[in-house]
């Protein structure tokens, strides 16, 4: 049922008025309908709905079904203005399309029929925005900043005046910013009863974050978007962000901010949103109520000092107190790390020893509390944390930490709970450990001089190692017969089947990616490219595709640079079109698709090729040039057809010619080829019933019911259409959607309320 208010759909209903009418709709704007058969004639959307709807489709969900809905309109739309038209690039594209659909179909009642059925078949969103996001608690030790508190509820509660409620939270490292934002998330729930949503990114891989649309990715998944629901465009991305917010009361925090470009498309359009953007360093140009966070008074460290440390810890700083004062300059991370110092000390039944310290100018406190911590620590311990710094890996569990140390997993783990304990080290709720980025920095920056180059470049390269295993370990589970995945290592840890594969790479994602650029910064040039290509599973298969493309975008470079024209290049080029595209980049994705199929050509790797040029027909009967990808579907097909049956890919070659055939009728339909399209179509679900692939013989049927549909036999459409749906599984929500749908538009008749 359609909801008020949905921009997405059009807000027309079916008529039972005889004769021609002018009528307003429910947002006011004057619908015509067009000459009537007697009782039962469909009213034509009005220009406000349908530019809604093409602008949505335009910068819809991602995935097979946002594809198939925006290929359905392109056909649509073919058929409407007579002529092929290019898929508009902006938003300003999209209304001038929908004034020119809107000026044909208004007088021809059946186009307007057919119109108004896909208009109101546009698959509602099933995302609803979750009530808890899983806000990080406050520390027990927390202490004082009622200023700095105070200052955060006003803005949080002003009246908003049209103005949005936005305050930019900002500290030099290691003060407090991140306690201070999990603090007020604590005592503001019942102020943001429609969820309180917190996103850190700092654990994302590179020193300047992630982009804008990888940030709006992270906070609508933590609103409860999945990868099949989540627009590929930054607009859609933005549209969704405001509509799931609208009209709510929920808090949004995005903690270690870089660049204000990474919340500017997060800044609320609704009173009752309160955006907190915390940044670790000197205040963004942000368009927000600043609220810098100052140093402990004396008074209030010395109360840090005495919760960390206990009665028994505090007792034994009591003459050294002035002196610990000063050195850490009222920064909570430096009193926090001495306090846990004299903590240790009292339970192990000692008494306090100060190392001299400088003024509290004349050192960064930070550094100042990292060396004395290392200094409280094991010889070993201090090497393997400051070894595995030096990736600046976004995480680290005992088998990364072994790695950078030479050690065994067994060895690592008490090490790194010993460096937990001092402080160095963060705790993670899956056994695994992050530095604060100043930490890392610190302790990555006394590595060399302390180890030398060799013995730091050696761990880096055993990390990199114990990666790659991983990954390909986990690709190979994933996808078991892709010819796109290395086959399992002999060593190491196997995967059990495809869903583990995924999980893996997904849990590894960030370190992969750091992987990438730190292989390719050492000159690992191997490494780097297997690394990468081994994410593919990641972008077939669980949508993460603005996570990988950073990697991506490195790994084709250093495969441009120093293995130019090979396979690997090729295939490199390939996932890195498939990326941009899934993401509607469309000038980039062609580029790297024409770049994949150079390299595959030059290294005479016809299956290569074959799936490069194939890659190149999809992007543009994406972009509704159907002619084109039919030529494209047409050579992918001759370069198979050259593949002899002692070359790679000779057994594949029936699969691959029944999805280029599938593809082909695709492409006709839009051509307005029907029978062509049915006979190609038909025979794609043929075979993949003869090989019981359940999900690909529906997806052929779904396209065979199309072409039926746009033949004009909606009967044999709406049997094939049950006979898909009977195929798929509760798991395929997206596409029964998609399929009850087009049920919708091969039914006469009313839009069921």
């Amino acid at each position: 049922m359609q909801r008020e208010g949905d921009p997405a759909v059009s807000n027309c209903s079916l008529a039972h008025v005889p004769g021609d009418t002018v009528r307003q709709d429910r947002t006011g704007d004057q619908v015509t309908r067009g000459p009537g058969e007697g009782t039962d004639v469909l009213e034509v959307v009005a220009l406000s709905a349908l530019t809604a709807f093409l602008t949505a489709v335009g910068n819809g969900a991602a995935g097979e079904m946002g594809k198939q809905m925006l290929l359905s309109t392109g056909v649509l739309v073919r058929r409407t203005l007579g002529w092929q038209t290019p898929l508009p690039a902006d938003e300003e594209g999209w209304q001038a399309l929908a004034g020119q659909v809107y000026a044909r179909i208004g007088g021809d009642p059946e186009q307007a029929r057919e119109w108004a059925r896909l208009v109101w078949s546009f698959p509602e969103p099933s995302v609803e925005l979750l009530p808890a996001g899983g806000f990080p608690p406050s520390t027990r030790d927390f202490t004082n900043r009622q200023k700095v508190l105070r200052q955060l509820r006003r803005e949080a509660g002003r009246p908003a005046d049209g103005r949005p409620r936005v305050a930019l939270l900002h500290g030099p490292p290691g003060i407090g910013t991140t306690a201070v934002a999990r603090h007020l998330g604590g005592t503001l729930q019942n102020r943001f009863p429609d969820g309180q949503f917190y996103v850190d990114l700092r654990d994302a891989p590179g020193e300047n974050g992630p982009e804008p649309a990888t940030v709006l990715v992270r906070v609508l998944r933590k609103m409860g978007v999945s990868s099949e629901d989540m627009p590929s465009t930054s607009e859609g991305r933005g549209e969704l962000y405001h509509r799931l917010t609208a009209g709510r009361r929920a808090l949004v925090v995005v903690d270690h901010a870089s660049a204000v470009a990474q919340v500017r498309s997060l800044i609320p359009a609704t009173p009752e949103v309160f955006l907190l953007v915390v940044v670790s360093g000197g205040p963004l140009a942000l368009a927000a109520e600043r609220v810098p966070v100052p140093p402990l008074s004396d008074r209030y460290a010395v109360q840090l000092v005495r919760k960390v440390a206990g009665r028994e810890g505090y007792a034994l700083a009591k003459n050294l107190m002035p002196g610990l004062l000063a050195a850490c300059a009222g920064n909570a991370f430096a009193l926090r790390t001495e306090a846990l110092r004299l903590q240790a000390e009292a339970s192990a039944g000692g008494y306090a020893s100060r190392r001299a310290e400088p003024s509290a100018g004349a050192d960064d406190p930070v550094r100042g509390a990292v060396r004395g911590a290392c200094e409280r620590l094991r010889p070993q311990a201090v090497r393997l944390v400051r070894l595995t710094a030096l990736g600046g890996w976004p995480c680290v569990d005992a088998r990364i930490a072994a790695a950078a140390a030479g050690i065994t997993p067994q060895e690592a783990g008490p090490m790194l709970a010993e460096a937990s304990e001092t402080g160095l080290l963060e705790t993670m709720d899956d056994e695994r450990f992050r530095y604060r980025p100043e930490v890392r920095r610190c302790l990555a920056d006394a590595a060399g001089p302390q180890y030398g180059i060799p013995e730091c470049t050696a761990a880096v390269e055993r990390v990199l190692d114990l990666l790659l295993n991983r990954a390909l370990h986990a690709a190979h589970a994933a996808l078991p017969l892709s010819w796109r995945t290395e086959p399992a290592p002999e060593e190491g840890e196997a995967c059990d089947g495809e869903a583990q594969g995924i999980e893996v790479l997904a849990a590894e994602l960030g370190s992969l990616v750091r992987a990438v650029v730190v292989a390719d910064e050492y000159r690992y040039v191997e490494r780097a490219l297997r690394l990468a290509r081994a994410l593919w599973p990641l972008q077939l298969k669980a949508g993460y595709w603005d996570e990988v493309l950073p990697a991506l975008r490195v790994a084709t470079d250093c495969a441009d640079k120093h293995q130019p024209h090979s396979a690997m290049a090729g295939a490199l080029h390939f996932q890195l079109a498939h990326c941009l595209g899934e993401l509607k980049r469309w000038n980039g994705a062609e580029e790297a698709a024409r770049a994949a199929i150079a390299c595959e050509r030059a290294y005479e790797h016809l299956r290569g090729e074959a799936s490069a040029v194939e890659l190149l027909g999809l992007l543009e009967l994406a972009q509704w040039r159907h002619e084109p990808a039919y030529e494209r579907f047409v050579e992918a097909e001759s370069i198979l057809s050259r593949i002899t049956a002692d070359q790679e890919g000779a057994g594949d070659l029936p699969r691959a010619f029944a999805l280029a055939g599938r593809h082909r009728g695709r492409a006709l339909r839009g051509m307005r080829r029907f029978t062509e399209s049915r006979e190609l179509l038909e025979a794609a679900a043929d075979f993949f019933e003869s090989r019981q692939e359940d999900y690909n013989r529906a997806r052929a049927l779904t396209d065979l019911a199309e072409t039926l549909h746009e033949e004009g036999d909606d009967d044999a459409a709406l049997t094939t259409i049950a006979t898909a749906e009977r195929l798929l599984t509760a798991a395929a929500a997206p596409h029964l959607r998609y399929l009850a749908g087009l049920r919708l538009r091969c039914t006469d008749g009313h839009r069921p309320e």
